[in-house]
């Protein structure tokens, strides 16, 4: 019996080892003889599929990334420091073994086939790059005697240096970042050929498990790594130990917790964009995240790494105009003296051009669009005026200019404290008189003129009648650049709205049309009458020619617009528009909001700046640019505003003869203009001509205006 059992428990031990013994000697077989065969072919680098964004004329403006995903570098790039880092911290003995480190592949292999799993990993270097560039990474036993068997041919074929290499240029370091090229650019922003000891170390430390050791997701442990690498060198001689002692006396510490106390290896968070006009993609990324389908504001996965295709609104000679025409105007000044500039098309919303700040390296704040906004001024004012003509308080109503007092003890001043007598609602937005505003206001309603402001396309609060009082009709409520420039181009498209777009059209990976915005011409809503919206229009001419921008006109090209100046001049804004543009200039101090401590003295030779200096003389050089060979198209003639008695009256006031209209048409989605345009003195039609590009789609008809 005994004799029985003995034998069972032999035929068990064979049965079980025997395996394992062919298993080693066709590895052995395998690794050490020679092979006929040759290697497959490595599998492309891994990239992140980026979102590329275009201007309106196909020029590439940005890429939208989750992180640095390839930088090809060359070989003589990599220092000699980080191949002794991953050398040490990853394959000791990799200058010495054939690509397989025999006895740690046995013992790995031992465990895995014991547990019925990989649990070991025992790679080599050579293992690790034949891993990534032949195999699928399955964890499977069979995975690793083939990745055993090509590391061995894999060594018989390349130097050691050049497996080095290849294996450098293709692992993950995390924060998205595949290779050395990819990894030195993301977290310490520098070429790899600049790494020193401690950022080599601190790279070697996180290949091992980037999820967990990246300095991005715990600097601690980052750290300690980093040390362990350096402990490593030192102990294989890679290092001396006063090459040690220095550089493990700069911790690793991350970028956005300011300067560092002292000797520090510094870490950066990944740049997400790479841009040639950054305000405007800023604002492009901002606004595909709210929507983009299946996106929130700080939650898009498929915005950075979906490999979208964004075709934007933006013209790049108006851009390349509003930047220069800024830095012009800005010259030397103190950095934070600020301007911005936003130019949007009236019949699509289509943003055209936008300067968010004089340098974007200096602060990455979008006044254009970032809130809080801006106190206006009287750039407000056209919103009251275009209230009281909707409730049938036409531009020759005459109201007094003097200063008001209020039962509440607020007093309205008029701007440098002129005096007024009696001016009629034209002359009075000319002039800028606060007096007839304030009045104007309380006249038709501050509820009523912050509901039309919010209609128009600026951002109102809550009316609140213990809060704003005639004091609104003085711009005391921020605006945004942007929003200005919208809702005057309300004024511009006869009362139709086109909310602000900067994006054309939005495709997938597989070329599916995920947004398309050709058609925003079609699609603008009725927001006032157009009757409303043109006179309006009329008596902002006026501005021009006869008010506080006189003289900053466009010659030819007929213009309409409103200054605008803060209280002690901290705000000073020129909001204008032509029937195919409209523009808002904004300066002010970029920390400073309001109060005598913002005022604007002494600038450019500028005594005191008021919408009507700097901002106005900007908008006028920029505009004169962005029109330059658009042709000459003049505003319709407004119908008379028709007063209103009673209710029942105000009820029935659409709908009468608005008098002959002069339209744009076969509008493009973007520029070039090309006009159908009946010249005041001619009745029969002129023959249109019409430019196109090839790079951009087919212009879109939009459909007649409403009168």
């Amino acid at each position: 019996m005994v004799r029985k059992v003995w034998h069972a428990a032999v035929f068990a031990v064979v049965a079980f080892f025997t395996p394992l013994v062919c298993v080693f000697v066709v590895i052995a077989t395998l690794i050490f003889l020679p092979l006929p065969a040759t290697l497959p072919i490595p599998k492309p680098g891994l990239e992140s599929s980026v979102t590329h964004v275009y201007d309106a004329d196909g020029n590439e403006i940005a890429v939208f990334k989750q992180f640095d995903t390839s930088i090809p570098v060359a070989q003589s790039d990599i220092p000699q420091v980080l191949k002794d880092a991953v050398v040490a911290a990853e394959d000791k003995n990799f200058y010495e073994h054939g690509g397989v480190d025999v006895g740690s592949t046995v013992r790995a292999l031992w465990d895995d086939i014991t547990n019925g799993e990989v649990v070991q990993g025992g790679s080599t270097i050579t293992q690790q790059y034949v891993k990534n560039a032949f195999t699928n990474g399955e964890r499977t036993i069979g995975r690793k005697v083939r990745e055993a068997i090509l590391a061995s041919q894999l060594d018989r074929e390349l130097d050691k240096d050049t497996i080095l290499y290849r294996y450098l240029s293709t692992i993950y370091f995390g924060g998205g970042s595949y290779g050395v090229g990819a990894a030195a650019q993301t977290y310490f922003r520098k070429p790899v050929s600049q790494l020193d000891l401690s950022e080599a170390a601190m790279l070697a430390g996180v290949i091992p498990s980037p999820s967990r050791y990246s300095p991005l997701v715990n600097p601690q442990v980052a750290e300690q790594r980093r040390l362990a690498v350096l402990d490593e060198m030192l102990a294989q001689h890679k290092i001396d130990q006063n090459a040690h002692d220095f550089a493990a006396q700069a911790p690793v510490w991350l970028a956005i917790n300011g300067d560092p106390p002292g000797p520090a290896t510094i870490v950066y968070q990944p740049e997400k964009q790479q841009s040639t006009q950054p305000w405007f993609t800023d604002y492009v990324h901002e606004w595909l995240e709210e929507n983009l389908p299946g996106c929130q504001p700080n939650d898009c996965p498929i915005l950075d790494k979906g490999g979208l295709k964004v075709m934007t609104t933006l013209d790049p000679r108006m851009q390349q105009a509003a930047e220069e025409e800024v830095a012009n105007t800005m010259g030397n000044n103190d950095l934070n003296l600020q301007m911005s500039l936003v130019s949007v098309e009236p019949p699509t919303g289509y943003v055209k051009a936008m300067v968010g700040g004089r340098d974007y390296n200096y602060s990455q704040f979008n006044v254009a669009v970032r809130s809080p906004g801006r106190q206006p001024g009287s750039a407000f004012k056209p919103f009251i005026l275009a209230t009281a003509f909707e409730e049938g308080i036409p531009p020759t109503k005459v109201y007094s200019g003097s200063t008001l007092s209020l039962p509440d003890g607020t007093t309205i001043h008029n701007y440098g404290g002129e005096s007024y007598g009696s001016l009629d609602l034209r002359t009075a937005t000319w002039k800028s008189v606060n007096g007839v505003y304030a009045r104007l206001i309380l006249d038709v309603g501050v509820d009523k003129a912050m509901a039309m402001a919010q209609r128009l396309g600026v951002d109102m609060p809550p009316y609140d009648p213990s809060i704003y009082g005639a004091s609104v009709a003085l711009g005391a409520i921020d605006a945004k650049p942007l929003q200005m420039a919208s809702a005057f181009g309300v004024f511009a498209n006869h009362g139709r709205r086109a909310p602000p777009t900067p994006v054309l059209q939005v495709f997938d990976s597989d070329g599916k049309l995920l947004i398309d915005n050709t058609h925003s011409a079609e699609q603008a809503q009725p927001v006032i009458s157009d009757v409303v919206a043109d006179n309006v229009t009329n008596v902002l001419q006026g501005v021009l020619t006869s008010g506080t921008a006189a003289g900053k006109g466009l010659g030819d090209q007929p213009a309409a617009g409103k200054t605008g100046t803060a209280e002690d001049a901290a705000n000073a804004w020129f909001v204008g528009y032509t029937p195919t543009l409209s523009t808002a200039v904004w300066m002010g101090h970029l920390d400073c909001g309001a109060g005598p401590q913002c005022a604007m003295h002494n600038v450019n030779g500028v005594r005191e700046v008021v919408g009507g200096t700097i901002p106005a003389t900007t908008w006028q050089h920029y505009m004169k640019r962005a029109l330059d060979g658009v042709p000459v198209t003049d505003f319709s003639q407004p119908a008379p505003i028709q007063t209103f008695a009673d209710s029942a009256k105000r009820d029935a006031r659409h709908g009468f003869d608005p008098g002959p209209r002069k339209y744009p048409t076969n509008l493009p989605k973007e520029g070039p203009y090309v006009y159908d345009v009946t010249p005041p003195e001619v009745e029969a039609p002129t023959t249109s001509t019409t430019t196109t590009s090839t790079t951009r789609p087919p212009p879109v008809t939009p459909p007649p205006f409403a009168n």
